[in-house]
């Protein structure tokens, strides 16, 4: 049979290792010759003695030199010493080898025309020296000839790097990773399933283009990714590019802007450039509401430079040049503030919106966090998703890696339910403050003023179920803290739910009221988001009947937030008089409800007190215990 004729093996070449450059032999060669000269100073300078030029004339006139070498700056030579020895001549040291007190010395010649007169009375064997012509070479040529090349060669290798950083500027800094490295994807995003479906669909456009081009479907060019902090936006786009497999490159929208005037749209211009070579490719341009601001707003130099770079992004994104295969992600917590021609049709077509999770979506986010960690029988994701309402992805990591440091703390070996629950705790209210002792009456204060709070949320009818009650120091005000955990996710509030937050909240005041006389400065974030809770009810909700339903406040904020940043009111002086007065109304109206509920309940308000400054701590079950009320399921903060 004929066989199938093998190619034949070239022999293996021995690969020699490349040949030492020009430069390294230099540099080799000035360290021996350095190295040698300092060997030779150390030698020289362990068995030569330095004397003085004094002493060394007393050892002439005493017969003791035998030797010398006369030198343009120095004498060099050997002498005995003879009895009595001079008193110098004691820090002598013999030279080794020698049977006499003989010493090798050296001294620093002076302007002395007789020397040569004294050596030869002396009868000693005397020669001069020139210096030699290697030395001479060396150090009148060689080293500064060295030294020069060196410092040549740094400038110049600092000269390039400041020159490529000059001509580099207009270079885009977006980091490319490939589709391995993003080690991301929708498996490891929980929490958003309504942004990963709207995704999906880019993700099946990048690996089945040909479906959608049949059918002459375009693909949206920019999805914009909107959600507060910590939702997992940037998450979600690196899972994009791992599900879909593609290169993907990751950019700050701050990375665009620099001083100088030009550059940001010269690096927008090579990013797309880039991102043709790759394509198909994503670009993921996190916070673009640095470049992506609203046009013709502030006025100056930085601002020209930004809008520059803002019509450059929107030229690429749909201009006359097709970016085919190319899909933009950008991802902002601040819509509101992006220019009009960015969201646009043709560019930014589709919004995803990637809020806080809810219940279920906690949970998920939890188990995906908890991933890989040794977890006790006890926990109970559920309930800690329960009791986290308005948690971020963010927090939700926090807690858990919380957890495992108190659980590491403490020394176990799993983390236990206890362990969430207390990292829950102090990312809600802060750490606890055990250096802050307080004395037994401002203790009693805080103890009636928490309990305060908890009573007239037991007792109203829409107010959120109490966790825990606390006169323990937290964070870096709170002297104690009243946690409430609602049933459910609340997305609406009602006028009733709303008064009695605000009655929960001046709970505490109205308790010191009933209780000491007097009230004291531990109020101040209850009296704070009270008001706000009221002025929100007036000017924005339409709440009062006095003011009416018109919409007079500019700023919103979210009912149980933790941002209650001041509102700013939209109207005449008169009817800003008005809500004042409304206001003002609503809280004497709540204050006077919960002085009252507390009036009729003080018995419970001394027993629950007094059972609080017993253990410093009250969980939900056991305040209602103690109120004889059957316990419901329990997350805010009312802090004294």
């Amino acid at each position: 049979m004929p066989t199938t004729p093998t190619k034949p093996t070239l022999p293996e070449v021995p690969v020699r290792p490349p040949g030492m450059q020009w430069k390294h032999w230099l540099l080799y060669l000035f360290v021996i010759i350095l190295l040698m000269s300092v060997w030779q100073e150390v030698v020289a300078h362990w068995l030569v003695q330095t004397v003085p030029y004094s002493d060394f004339k007393q050892h002439i006139v005493r017969g003791e030199v035998t030797e010398a070498s006369v030198r343009e700056t120095e004498v060099t030579g050997t002498f005995i010493m003879k009895p009595p020895l001079l008193p110098t001549a004691r820090a002598y040291k013999k030279a080794p080898g020698s049977a006499e007190n003989q010493v090798y010395f050296r001294t620093v010649r002076v302007e002395d025309p007789k020397l040569v007169d004294e050596l030869i009375a002396s009868k000693v064997k005397f020669t001069g020296v020139r210096p030699g012509f290697a030395a001479q070479f060396l150090f009148a040529w060689i080293i500064p000839l060295v030294l020069m090349f060196v410092l040549w060669q740094f400038l110049g290798n600092r000269l390039k790097t400041a020159s490529e950083s000059i001509f580099t500027l207009g270079k885009s800094r977006a980091k490319l990773v490939a589709d391995e490295e993003t080690g991301v994807t929708f498996n490891d995003v929980a929490g958003c399933d309504e942004g990963k479906f709207e995704l999906q669909e880019v993700v099946d456009f990048l690996k089945n283009p040909d479906r959608y081009e049949k059918l002459g479907a375009k693909i949206p060019k920019g999805v914009l990714l909107v959600g507060p902090p910590g939702t997992g936006k940037t998450l979600l786009a690196r899972a994009v590019a791992g599900e879909a497999k593609v290169p993907f490159f990751s950019i700050s929208g701050s990375d665009f802007v620099e001083m100088f005037v030009g550059v940001g749209a010269a690096r927008v211009r090579d990013l797309f450039q880039q991102a043709k070579k790759q394509s198909p490719c994503i670009i993921f341009i996190d916070e673009i509401d640095a470049i992506g601001r609203q046009r013709g707003v502030h006025m100056g130099a930085v601002n020209d430079e930004r809008e520059q770079t803002l019509n450059q992004l929107l030229v690429e994104m749909d201009g006359f040049a097709p970016n085919a295969g190319i899909i933009l992600l950008a991802a902002t917590n601040r819509p509101d503030v992006l220019d009009k021609a960015l969201l646009r049709p043709g560019r930014f077509d589709r919004q995803v919106i990637i809020d806080a999770p809810d219940i279920d979506g906690r949970e998920a986010i939890l188990k995906v966090h908890s991933k890989g960690k040794p977890l006790s029988e006890d926990v109970n994701f559920h309930k800690i998703a329960q009791g986290t309402p308005g948690f971020s992805g963010a927090d939700l990591a926090n807690a858990v890696n919380e957890a495992a440091l108190l659980a590491a703390r403490r020394g176990a070996s799993v983390i236990a339910q206890s362990d969430m629950d207390d990292a829950v705790e102090k990312v809600v209210a802060g750490p606890e403050r055990k250096s802050r002792r307080l004395t037994p009456e401002l203790k009693r204060r805080v103890a009636f003023h928490e309990v305060g709070h908890a009573l007239v949320a037991a007792f109203s009818k829409t107010s959120d179920p109490v966790h825990k009650i606390s006169v323990i120091p937290r964070g870096r005000a709170a002297l104690g803290y009243t946690l409430q955990i609602p049933l459910e996710d609340q997305f609406l509030m009602t006028t009733s739910e709303l008064l009695d937050r605000i009655s929960g909240l001046l709970g505490g005041r109205a308790a010191e009221e009933i209780i000491f006389g007097e009230v004291s400065t531990g109020a101040q974030n209850d009296l704070e988001r009270a008001t706000s809770f009221a002025r929100q009810m007036v000017a924005m909700y339409g709440m009062s009947d006095k003011v009416g339903l018109t919409h007079y406040a500019q700023k919103q904020v979210i009912p149980g937030s933790m941002d209650h940043g001041q509102i700013q009111n939209e109207c005449s002086e008169r009817t800003a008089e008005q809500i004042d007065q409304e206001v003002k109304s609503i809280l004497d109206k709540c204050y006077a409800d919960s002085k009252t509920l507390l009036l009729q309940h003080k018995d419970k308000l001394h027993y629950v007190s007094e059972e609080l400054l017993k253990s410093e701590t009250l969980d939900g079950s056991t305040f209602y215990r103690l109120l004889d009320l059957p316990a419901p399921q329990h997350n805010r903060t009312d802090a004294a």
